[in-house]
């Protein structure tokens, strides 16, 4: 899977992410193929569940916000142990849940194979506006640097005995925001004039790209594809 274009990485992301998301969610056979078809890719792709796993806890705020739709609402309510809880909202918390964590983990399998930069030529390979491209790729390359400018910063104000203990000193570090952000807009000053004595015209340079064949695509639209013929069996079951 890492050796796959990554504009195919990301479409094949999208299209799992749409079957997953127009399953119905009472269809609980295919959530749980869906779920196994994602381990089986995770295998493949080499990924560590343990980076899998760490990486997949930024779901848990809306997990906790899931846990609370049960017991609000209206209609029918079922006894879940001393709990009386919303039928609904308890179908509703549960789809966001399951769906919410395959598309998680879906963009955890494509963040983890690819990279940064490989992501960004994906997205300028399918046509996304090339301003936003290459908004996104500065970000990517001097959000390290203006990371490391506010660590000296923070260095000089505790080396003259400051500590922020309170609201009292919310003032200084409104100043130190504020001193960072110029600092970051003259930087981007200077950058962009380096780039234009240079020949920069709105384009970053970059080899061509090389023909994709359709073996490739075959091999990259299977991750989707799967879950499409899930989708279409547990709908013909279903309705049996």
């Amino acid at each position: 899977m890492h050796s796959l274009p990554s504009h195919l990485k990301i479409i094949a992301a999208i299209a799992f992410i749409l079957v997953v998301v127009s399953t119905p969610v009472t269809q609980w056979g295919a959530f749980v193929a869906y779920f196994i078809w994602l381990l089986a890719v995770v295998l493949i792709a080499k990924i560590p569940f343990s980076l899998l796993f760490k990486r997949s806890l930024i779901e848990i705020p809306f997990v906790f916000f899931a846990i609370l739709m049960p017991f609000f609402g209206s209609g029918e309510m079922i006894q879940v142990g001393p709990f009386n809880l919303y039928r609904e909202g308890l179908i509703a918390g549960a789809g966001i849940v399951v769906k919410g964590t395959l598309g998680v983990m879906t963009a955890i399998i494509l963040s983890t194979s690819t990279t940064a930069r490989e992501i960004l030529r994906g997205l300028e390979r399918l046509k996304l506006p090339m301003l936003m491209v290459q908004i996104a790729s500065f970000m990517l390359r001097y959000v390290n640097v203006v990371n490391d400018e506010m660590e000296r910063m923070k260095v000089a104000r505790e080396s003259r005995g400051f500590e922020a203990t309170g609201i009292k000193h919310w003032k200084v570090l409104a100043t130190a925001a504020g001193a960072l952000f110029i600092r970051s807009y003259e930087r981007g000053e200077r950058v962009h004039l380096s780039m234009l004595s240079r020949g920069y015209v709105g384009v970053l340079p970059h080899e061509e790209q090389p023909h994709v064949q359709s073996s490739v695509w075959v091999k990259a639209m299977m991750y989707p594809l799967v879950a499409a013929i899930i989708f279409v069996i547990q709908l013909a079951i279903g309705k049996m």
